[in-house]
């Protein structure tokens, strides 16, 4: 812990002002990089969380210190990391394809406002701490997990197809190059009045298999509407 710090633990005016400020400096820093990704919860969403969840400590610390209140100080604190949830909640979906979006954004919500209770409490060096390893996890980490994803042998599939026989010549192209279905989930679409299926394949292919000329032999195959990655 920083002594030098140690006067603004206290609740006066100027450690209320530093705490807000930082609490708004903290906020930023984790949304700035969801404002470039034009996520549902940004810049500004990020920093209104921080600096209520740190408003929200402050205030127990306030009627506890300053009021004499006979309360639990943790308990207003503990009402935001479950209320959040209901925020974060919003900025998942499930599309189309059955992929699930949004999960990053709604854990950086979660985690902000975990870093705004502790700015609130005068744990500064937690939050400074945090915030850092929160944007790193979103940005820079982000690419070792496309890294992986690239070269991993296990790939999801989403195909679109007019009819159910489709799906026979699909499964022949697999064994045909060696590519093992792991998992697969059929269900029958409906849109703009047009009848059709749609199928997610979870597939494991060999080194010697390209992705590009797979998908290419599925296309080719009559009846097959969209063959995508996902």
């Amino acid at each position: 812990m920083l002594k030098m710090l140690d006067p603004l633990r206290a609740i006066t005016l100027y450690s209320v002002a530093f705490r807000m400020v930082l609490a708004c400096i903290c906020g930023g820093i984790i949304g700035i990089e969801r404002e470039y990704k034009h996520r549902p919860a940004g810049f500004r969403t990020h920093i209104l969380i921080c600096l209520g969840a740190s408003m929200t400590t402050l205030t127990s610390q306030y009627l506890s210190l300053i009021m004499n209140y006979t309360t639990d100080i943790s308990r207003l604190g503990a009402q935001v990391i479950s209320g959040i949830g209901f925020i974060g909640a919003g900025t998942i979906i499930v599309t189309k394809r059955q992929r699930v979006k949004g999960l990053t954004t709604a854990s950086g919500l979660w985690t902000v406002a975990i870093v705004g209770l502790a700015v609130g409490a005068g744990f500064y060096e937690g939050a400074v701490y945090a915030s850092v390893g929160i944007f790193l996890a979103e940005s820079i980490f982000t690419k070792v997990g496309h890294y992986v994803q690239k070269y991993s042998p296990e790939i999801n599939v989403y195909m679109e197809y007019a009819e159910r026989r489709c799906l026979k010549p699909v499964l022949q192209v697999y064994r045909a190059n060696n590519v093992k279905v792991l998992d697969i989930e059929v269900a029958k679409a409906s849109e703009n009045g047009e009848n059709g299926f749609y199928a997610m394949f979870a597939l494991r292919i060999n080194k010697g298999c390209s992705e590009q000329l797979l998908e290419k032999m599925l296309m080719d195959i009559e009846g097959v509407n969209l063959v995508e990655k996902l």
